[in-house]
């Protein structure tokens, strides 16, 4: 008889909850300011979720920047730094067998949530939910 393998449908709840340490981490170390880079001493970056790989040996960290339309300096800028980060990490994660190696990305989801928003918004959408307000009134 075949064994029936199921693929994951999601992160593990073990990466999910190293992920929210990782982020955690990552936030009070930017909040310190410790990064000697005049690109990011004045920014206000925002660390919105880490994605753990399933062998927790690398962090995906998601960033907004606030008050920039351009966040591509400021990630090159975080993943140059990456290191530096990796090893103010440490004292926070130091329960874990591995350090994870950080990379910096670009949260978009704001964007997607914009669109949407401005989706809901139009004038078609709008027509649309207005009717079947109007049809359930009547019922």
């Amino acid at each position: 008889m075949a064994k029936h393998t199921k693929a994951p449908k999601g992160p593990s709840q073990r990466q999910l909850s190293v992920g929210e340490k990782v982020r955690h981490a990552l936030t009070e170390t930017l909040q310190r300011r410790e990064i000697l880079d005049p690109l990011l001493e004045n920014a206000v970056i925002s660390v919105t979720e880490v994605r753990m790989s399933s062998d927790l040996k690398l962090a995906t960290a998601y960033v907004t920047v606030f008050g920039q339309d351009n966040v591509d300096p400021y990630v090159q800028a975080l993943n140059g730094h990456a290191r530096f980060l990796r090893g103010r990490l440490t004292p926070a994660l130091r329960q874990m067998k591995y350090m994870p190696e950080v990379r910096f990305r670009q949260d978009d989801s704001f964007d997607n949530y914009a669109r949407i928003d401005a989706l809901l918004r139009s004038p078609e959408v709008l027509r649309d939910t207005q009717g079947t307000a109007d049809d359930e009134d009547d019922n």
